[in-house]
């Protein structure tokens, strides 16, 4: 028996959409990037960009679990000599762009390298409700079903 492996022309691509409201940062970006890679498929090809194109909303309201809103540190740097900043992940949930808590999460799960790059371009992340991908009718995936700890239940409980 012959391995298989999945051509382009045999790749299809579909749609999906993620509603993170109160789902745990890790856990979902975990299964968003298992998506993208396309290893939910029957017929994954680990060469090939064979997975699904991704939306995520509500990206400002994910969790966080433990301490890590004022102890997980987000790292840059500018360019300069002694350049390196530093912020907190709350920080940036606080600021003008929260869903790049989201974004680096599922960049940093990804393979390095130019299918990696190429699978990340098919993440599409908002901080709020709204989206402009109505066209694509894009269908529901809801992370919150698959385990009870991917909503982290000791928070939502105690809130």
């Amino acid at each position: 028996m012959k391995t298989y492996s999945a051509k382009a022309s045999e790749i299809d691509k579909k749609w999906v959409i993620i509603d993170a409201e109160g789902l745990v940062v890790g856990r979902l970006a975990s299964l968003i990037a298992m998506r993208l890679r396309g290893k939910h498929k029957p017929d994954y090809t680990p060469h090939m960009d064979g997975g699904d194109f991704v939306i995520v909303v509500n990206a400002a309201k994910v969790l966080l679990t433990g301490d890590k809103l004022k102890k997980k540190i987000y790292y840059h740097h500018t360019g300069y000599i002694g350049g390196v900043k530093e912020r907190t992940a709350g920080a940036i949930l606080a600021g003008k762009f929260p869903e790049r808590i989201v974004e680096k999460a599922v960049q940093r799960m990804l393979p390095r390298g130019p299918l990696g790059r190429k699978q990340l371009s098919h993440l599409r992340v908002y901080a709020g409700a709204e989206h402009p991908h109505e066209a694509q009718q894009p269908a529901k995936f809801d992370v919150a079903a698959l385990n009870p700890k991917n909503t982290n239940y000791r928070m939502t409980k105690a809130a």
